[in-house]
């Protein structure tokens, strides 16, 4: 089950299939966009309506135009930004920001801000979605709970506690979640209607999960985890069908379901790219050299085209008695984003 593959680029470059079908077009990086800005950066999502790319920049979220690179507008005054929520259907937006605890609520065609909302629970992250229930889902790292809010309101709904530190989440598109359980490397699946707990799996062998996607049409779920491992698991019984080998520093996984491939994108400057060749089997077709630092991803289900951030960073600091684990500072004007298509 765990066929761990040190060498995956060798299949696409020899241009060798990899299992019963013919290997996918190499994926590499096709445009590097120089956004500049100061701060840092988490979460991105792209929309492919507008075809834009959403990127949270610490205090704001960036918004790129997805065909010329340029930047086309701004979300302003939203603290410690981690993720951003489309509902469509709805024509609003969403950000989870960490520092006041709070959700901005925006117009999606204009950008406008239409609501501010905080919340009793601390430090939201990521947040996510559902179009079943209507609602978006804040998952808050600093209270280990999932809080509900109306998707077309803004009002609060609920909080459902989840017993260990959230840290990314999917739509099951059935009424169901999926959420990452990072401190506890477990998997929580509960109904987005009713706030109830379905049930809590184990990710074992993976550990430390962090990026989480999903392949609707047979239920599976895809959780990067920091020991190097993507544990594909059935969504209906969390049985772990599969295990790939993934690179360093994982934070963001997406799967295509107009393709079949699942991605990984990882800090070591890497981007994995797995093949579903069924359900319960997976087969890597290639490790992407992105850059350093390039742990964060969106991608476009439209074109098929993944979008990854990264920066230069100078020396880390020495450590003092007050941060002890100082991090580098990052290189004015380097901020980039890295498009990466077949």
């Amino acid at each position: 089950m765990n066929r761990l593959v040190p060498a995956l680029a060798l299949l696409v470059a020899a241009g060798l299939p990899a299992g019963s079908y013919a290997a996918p077009p190499a994926y590499h990086v096709v445009r590097r966009i120089p956004v500049g800005g100061e701060g840092g950066w988490d979460y991105l999502t792209a929309d492919p309506a507008h075809h834009r790319v959403f990127v949270s920049r610490g205090s704001h979220v960036m918004v790129l135009d997805a065909r010329s690179g340029a930047v086309a507008g701004d979300i302003g005054d939203t603290p410690g930004v981690h993720g951003i929520a489309l509902a469509p259907e709805l024509d609003h937006g969403f950000t989870s920001n960490g520092r006041d605890s709070s959700v901005t609520m925006f117009d999606l065609t204009t950008l406008k801000t239409l609501r501010r909302v905080h919340l009793d629970q601390r430090g939201p992250d990521a947040i996510v979605y559902d179009a079943v229930s209507k609602r978006v889902f804040t998952f808050n790292g600093g209270s280990n709970s999932t809080t509900a809010l109306d998707a077309k309101s803004g009002d609060v709904i609920g909080t459902l506690p989840l017993d260990g530190r959230p840290e990314f989440a999917v739509s099951g598109g059935d009424g169901r979640m999926f959420v990452n359980l990072e401190d506890s490397s477990a998997v929580v699946a509960f109904d987005a209607r009713t706030l109830k707990p379905i049930a809590r799996w184990p990710l074992a062998p993976g550990d430390g999960p962090s990026g989480l996607a999903i392949d609707r049409a047979h239920h599976r779920l895809f959780s990067g985890c920091h020991n190097r491992i993507m544990v594909v698991m059935d969504a209906d019984n969390g049985h772990v069908v599969d295990t790939l080998s993934i690179g360093q520093g994982v934070d963001a996984t997406a799967f295509d379901p107009g393709t079949g491939l699942a991605f990984s994108s990882n800090g070591d400057g890497t981007l994995t790219v797995a093949h579903e060749d069924s359900p319960d089997r997976f087969t890597p077709v290639a490790q992407v050299p992105t850059e350093r630092g390039a742990r964060t991803m969106a991608l476009d289900p439209d074109t098929h085209h993944a979008f990854l951030a990264t920066a230069q960073f100078g020396p880390r600091p020495d450590p003092t008695p007050d941060n002890p684990r100082p991090r580098p500072p990052m290189v004015p004007g380097s901020f980039v984003i890295l498009e990466v298509a077949p």
